[in-house]
């Protein structure tokens, strides 16, 4: 957010060489791969959202079965922003404050289990594996923007009573942790791309990007998929850190994290334009210009691409081709990327993003939303919202994530028509 008016300079001297590329689904289209084809989880899951964007492809799609209409159980005050939404694992939902601090609370009741104050800032999700919590932390609060010497590090602790394991200094990380067995990836403002040993915090390897990298990272088949500042997509051996390909088609920067689906890679820039290039082959298959800022991730599900703008426009988009399938009026700016969960579609708007934007950005209230996956027709809406993913969940709650709090919500329970039985 803070880099919008320079990329509204680089915008107004490119917007009339804008990509646009209509697809093809007989290309590069793996319809076998079905972001929702995976074993729903367990009852009890010990890490039923374990990381940003529910799986390490970042599709963004819920395997649980909650719908609304929901009532609230229990909130929490972060006391400061909340830009990027929890996990929940182990009986906890984990919440990274941007202005470092980081609370484990408990599902069941929101009561805080154990806290830590870094004294950093944090704009990423938490990731965790094997019992073990991995947050990333920027430069010092207030967290200034081109500090010289600015610091940052990944810190692992033990999920259960957040005793710290290790800590790896580097440059500040924006990024959230992908965790892929023994391994984490991030990407930091040095310009690099780092894989960490999950046991130790050793670096395993490190890859040289064009610019810094604070989108987080996608897996799909041993490879990883990051974007730069610099426009760039890279596709990484996942072992050994070699480049496979890279592609550079953006006009501005990506913010918005990568999404693995149908053997391709769907992401915005916010140059306002969705790209979707080939997994293995990089080849830009479609570019679909959409409004006039891209700042969050995609949600793909069932051959549809679902991506908000901040002029205030959310689409449904052909996961194939890049047409639009339908698109809707958002009561705000979309920084976010959204949620799907059975068959319903959560965003969440902004209202003070883009308060530095020279392009068109819609000003509307904080608030989560949803919509038909089929339609886009407004089936729920929630008062609070802002930066963060809208919903995450387990089997029994959602998480809605608003600017400075979190709340648990529970389906209502419908009442049972009483039966007469005529004797």
């Amino acid at each position: 957010m803070l880099a919008l008016a320079v990329a509204a300079g680089v915008y107004a001297l490119t917007r009339d060489r804008a990509t646009q590329k209509r697809g093809s689904a007989k290309q590069e289209f793996v319809t076998t791969e079905e972001p929702e084809a995976k074993p729903r989880p367990k009852r009890e899951d010990p890490t039923p959202w374990a990381t940003y964007g529910y799986d390490r492809a970042r599709t963004h799609v819920s395997p649980f079965r909650l719908k609304p209409p929901y009532r609230r159980k229990w909130r929490i005050d972060a006391h400061d922003t909340v830009e990027f939404p929890p996990s929940v694992g182990f009986g906890k939902v984990f919440v990274a404050q941007q202005k470092g601090l980081f609370l484990a609370l408990s599902a069941r009741t929101g009561r805080v289990r154990w806290r830590k104050k870094t004294g950093r800032c944090a704009a990423a999700s938490p990731t965790l594996a094997k019992g073990v919590v991995y947050q990333s932390y920027m430069d010092l609060v207030p967290c200034p923007q081109g500090r010289p010497g600015a610091r940052g590090f990944v810190i692992a602790w033990k999920a259960k009573n957040g005793r710290k394991l290790w800590k790896w200094n580097k440059a500040p990380v924006e990024s959230s942790p992908l965790v892929v067995k023994r391994t984490v990836y991030v990407g930091t403002w040095d310009h690099g791309v780092y894989a960490i040993n999950a046991r130790t915090g050793r670096t395993r390897w490190r890859f040289g990007a064009d610019d810094e990298v604070n989108t987080a990272a996608a897996y799909s088949r041993g490879t990883v998929y990051i974007a730069s500042d610099g426009g760039t997509v890279y596709a990484l051996n996942a072992r050994t850190g070699r480049l496979r390909w890279k592609a550079g088609n953006a006009r501005e920067f990506f913010y918005a994290t990568p999404t693995v689906a149908y053997g391709r890679v769907f992401i915005g820039s916010t140059d306002g334009t969705m790209y979707v290039y080939g997994a293995k082959t990089g080849r830009l298959l479609w570019a679909r210009p959409l409004g006039t800022y891209i700042y969050g991730a995609a949600a793909v599900r069932k051959r549809k691409v679902y991506v908000g703008t901040y002029d205030g426009s959310f689409y449904a988009l052909d996961a194939g081709t890049g047409d639009v399938r339908w698109k809707i009026a958002a009561p705000g700016a979309v920084h976010a990327a959204p949620t799907i969960m059975r068959g319903i579609v959560y965003f969440a708007t902004c209202s003070t993003c883009g308060s530095a934007a020279s392009r068109s950005v819609k000003h509307g209230p904080d608030g989560s939303y949803g919509v038909s996956a089929k339609s886009g027709r407004y089936v729920w809406n929630f008062s609070a919202g802002k930066y963060a993913n809208p919903v995450v969940a387990d089997a029994r709650r959602i998480y809605v994530t608003g600017r400075a709090a979190v709340f648990a919500l529970k389906p209502k329970q419908r009442k049972r028509k009483r039966r007469h039985h005529s004797r």
